[in-house]
């Protein structure tokens, strides 16, 4: 069964969340922006709604973590290279990045990690697989 995935995030500053991962080049969706909300593409399948937080908390029956002092989730993108990996992690330290993970090679994976402004953790990942 193949699904579309949509994660969300809580964001304190919609505009602030739009700018850093702009200039880390991903897009988002017009049609599914407002002021409250706007849809980060990924890729055809996968998309990362990014909400201010009393739109978050909306949808939730909890508190909403506050990512700068617990971890909730990491989500993870896979690169095409090593250097695509490289990049985008240079692109959020250069967007202001809190936080730039040390490199990580396993075997066929080598990944490296950032915050987003939010404290959100991304891991960009290449695995060098065949």
């Amino acid at each position: 069964m193949s699904m579309k995935t949509f994660v969300n995030l809580p964001v304190g500053d919609l505009r602030r969340s739009v700018d850093f991962f702009t200039a880390l080049g991903f897009s988002f969706d017009e049609e599914f922006t407002d002021e409250n909300a706007t849809c980060m593409v990924i890729s055809e399948e996968a998309y990362v709604m990014l909400l201010v937080e009393p739109f978050f908390k909306s949808f939730i029956p909890k508190d909403v973590a506050d990512a700068t002092k617990a971890t909730e989730v990491i989500t993870a993108l896979t690169a095409e290279s090593r250097e695509q990996v490289d990049d985008i992690v240079e692109k959020a330290r250069a967007a202001g990045a809190p936080r730039i993970g040390e490199v990580v090679e396993e075997g066929p994976m080598y990944s490296r990690s950032f915050d987003d402004p939010d404290g959100h953790i991304w891991e960009i990942i290449h695995m060098a697989l065949g």
